[in-house]
């Protein structure tokens, strides 16, 4: 098995960067993909958490889990809760995938393609408790905005999946991005501001610490973390 065989439809949202997968990492895509890696389902059929995981728990999505770090911690400190990845850096997922083996984790699977494929064509509505969107793309050049994540489709795609009072928690290093993210999340009627109007939630708020947040904050950028409640 390759990388380009779980990868099912190009990027939209940010750029495969290849990277150098370690032999670990090869190893691990053949060996551990078929217990945490998932495709889409056939005939436009949704998936059903309790049997993929084979019970009724919490489940928390992260989309863009990078290096995996996050993911795999949270998935190791809740094995009350099911987590769900999405993400397309094969030297992340390799990594990933090689940790979860020899965790024995038994409350994650993972995606490896675009995250709005994902949300659009296997996750239920209504079934997430929660969603991680930490530390996206920027795309801080004005022509590439249109590619950000962050766009009221997207917004509304989320609203969708989670359930009643679900949690959305986004969080940036870039401060264009973290108002551009408050201006689209304000808007939304599908979720309110936990932390009141175009109020952002104290760094860190209730995750992990991140890969890309210890190299923003070397290079003094400081940290905005949102977090929204689904309305109904």
């Amino acid at each position: 098995m390759t990388i380009e065989n779980v990868i099912q439809r190009p990027v939209r949202s940010f750029v495969v960067r290849q990277g150098r997968m370690t032999p670990a990492q090869k190893e691990a895509l053949e060996a551990a993909w078929p217990y945490f890696g998932l495709s889409l389902p056939p005939d436009s059929q949704f998936y059903d958490w309790q049997t993929v995981f084979q019970r009724d728990a919490k489940r928390v999505l992260e989309i863009g889990f990078g290096m995996g770090a996050t993911l795999l911690s949270l998935a190791k400190s809740h094995p009350d809760i099911d987590f769900i990845g999405i993400e397309v850096h094969p030297p992340g997922i390799g990594r990933l995938l090689s940790c979860a083996k020899v965790m024995q984790l038994t409350n994650l699977k993972i995606f490896a393609m675009d995250a709005i494929e994902v949300l659009n064509r296997a996750i239920p509505d209504k079934s997430l408790d929660k969603v991680l969107l930490l530390f996206p793309d920027p795309w801080p050049k004005r022509k590439h905005h249109k590619r950000r994540i962050v766009q009221p489709e997207f917004v509304q795609l989320i609203a969708r999946k989670l359930k009643s009072q679900g949690i959305f928690q986004l969080a940036t290093d870039w401060q264009p991005y973290a108002e551009h993210m408050m201006s689209v999340m304000q808007a939304s009627p599908d979720f309110c501001n936990v932390f009141g109007k175009e109020g952002y939630a104290p760094a860190g708020f209730e995750r992990e610490t991140t890969k890309f947040e210890r190299r923003g904050e070397k290079l003094g950028h400081a940290i905005w973390d949102l977090v929204f409640q689904s309305k109904c």
